[in-house]
């Protein structure tokens, strides 16, 4: 038993230092880190597809005046899986590499974001932006009747 146990501790001395010396030094995360969010604001234009997609309540939409949409992300209980990143059709939202990001202020877990939306020219009221599949090129596609052209 004691044998087994001092092998074992010779071959953790031999295989040396394992661990990085993070706290003493610096470490920049390895490409493809998920970090802090981050939105660009001259991108977002409100559609919500991050706040139904968010597996974490992360995001909440509110609307504050006709022409307006707020988005507050409470990022405290973020769990980093990029799904609202993958979403944004405009890709106004990007995860960093940031991941140091203790604070004792509850108020630093919160990003708010002010969103224009853009209004119908003919009745003024705000309308959702066209889905993927409204979006879609139609070309290709065969007509009711059956036959092809």
């Amino acid at each position: 038993m004691f044998m087994a146990k001092l092998r074992e501790a010779v071959i953790c001395f031999k295989a040396g230092r394992v661990t990085l010396p993070y706290p003493a030094a610096p470490h920049d995360p390895e490409p493809g880190f998920r970090g802090k969010i981050t939105i660009d604001p001259d991108l977002c234009f409100g559609c919500g597809g991050c706040a139904n997609v968010c597996p974490a309540g992360v995001i909440f939409l509110h609307d504050a005046e006709q022409h307006a949409r707020i988005l507050e992300l409470h990022w405290s209980r973020c769990t980093y899986c990029g799904r609202c990143a993958e979403v944004c059709p405009e890709d106004a939202i990007a995860l960093t590499q940031m991941f140091e990001t203790a604070t004792d202020r509850a108020e630093d877990m919160v990003i708010s974001l002010k969103v224009f939306m853009g209004p119908c020219q003919r009745c003024g009221r705000c309308f959702l932006p066209p889905t993927v599949l409204d979006q879609m090129d139609v070309a290709g596609f065969h007509e009711a009747g059956g036959g092809r052209p």
